[in-house]
């Protein structure tokens, strides 16, 4: 699948999820079993924040071996980050990468706050880093997402050319995902 395809079913996956009172991704015995014998085979790869609200699986209507999820809070890239990522691409395919900001994001209210003690600094600097002096929390979160997908660009491009990476804005209040950050 390519990128844009995967894209356009992250955005399909997004419009059902609006309406749905329950996830209509397949999570059923027989997939598990499919994927155990198979392995995984994700169509795209997800770094969203660790956040409850945020799950990235019923946010884009999506079953067991379709997404693989990368969860920290403020999905902020640092190594680690960066690693899932590589594999994810190079061996299990993934031509697409979205980081997943929200509204509402406790790593972001403590990076805006200045929060510095414990290891809590160690994402409020790199998302402080990204934001500079902004204190508009959903101005923040896409200044942040926007740094991130240059990190993944920047670390990985040349090496995963295939790969396209672009980020979205979750709206934790209403479940919708906002595809172009222009406006925010």
């Amino acid at each position: 699948m390519t990128g844009e395809e995967a894209l356009k079913k992250l955005k399909h996956g997004n419009q059902l999820y609006l309406n749905a009172a329950t996830n209509p991704g397949n999570i059923s015995l027989p997939i598990r079993k499919k994927t155990f014998d198979e392995g995984q085979s994700p169509y795209a790869v997800v770094i969203a924040c660790a956040d409850s609200r945020e799950i990235p699986e019923a946010i884009f209507s999506a079953g067991i071996g379709e997404l693989f999820v990368i969860r920290v809070a403020g999905n902020v890239i640092m190594e680690s980050q960066l690693a899932s990522i590589e594999y994810a691409v190079a061996h299990l395919g993934c031509s697409l990468v979205l980081v997943l900001g929200h509204e509402k994001c406790g790593a972001i209210e403590a990076a805006i706050a200045g929060e510095d003690e414990g290891y809590i600094h160690y994402l409020a600097d790199e998302i402080k880093a990204a934001i500079g002096d902004e204190t508009d929390e959903a101005k923040a979160s896409c200044m942040n997402v926007r740094k991130s997908v240059a990190k993944i660009q920047e670390s990985l491009g040349q090496k995963l050319p295939q790969m396209q990476v672009t980020g979205a804005y979750y709206q934790i209040h209403d479940g919708k995902v906002e595809f172009e950050l222009k406006g925010i």
